[in-house]
């Protein structure tokens, strides 16, 4: 069984196939599903079309991205409420390492991380340590 890693309560990351890199993450152990700020989120002919972060954010790049594979599903936030999200497939490069990850869409804009990352991304890989804060960051920048 591979050793887990340490990660601490915030982070940055890469997500490569969406263009982004050293995005601000934020680890919640609350949380099952994992979630990036989106904007613009629409289906058309079948392919989902959506534009990541938004003009506040330094990374925004204003580029649509397309995804042939998504799924919707049924997400439950903190206060109870349920609510329809797209999800998608991509990846995430944490701790110099590239992982799959499941993202729900989601307008973030009023959080202050772009995205969350939930316990269906956390088990068998990390241990989380709330006291801590930019792990894979600072040892990518080493």
């Amino acid at each position: 069984m591979a050793t887990k890693k340490i990660i601490g309560r915030t982070d940055k990351a890469d997500f490569p196939k969406l263009k982004l890199s050293e995005i601000d993450i934020k680890i919640d152990t609350g949380a099952y599903t994992s979630s990036i700020h989106c904007t613009d989120i629409e289906e058309v002919d079948g392919v989902l079309i959506a534009n990541f972060l938004d003009q506040d954010h330094p990374q925004y790049h204003g580029k649509k991205i397309e995804f042939q594979d998504y799924e919707i599903t049924t997400v439950r936030s903190s206060n109870g409420n349920q609510e329809q999200r797209y999800e998608v497939q991509s990846n995430i490069r944490i701790f110099k390492k590239l992982y799959k990850i499941s993202l729900t869409l989601n307008n973030r804009q009023e959080m202050r991380f772009p995205v969350l990352i939930g316990r269906k991304f956390l088990s068998k890989k990390f241990i989380v340590d709330p006291e801590l804060q930019d792990i894979s960051f600072l040892q990518s920048q080493a």
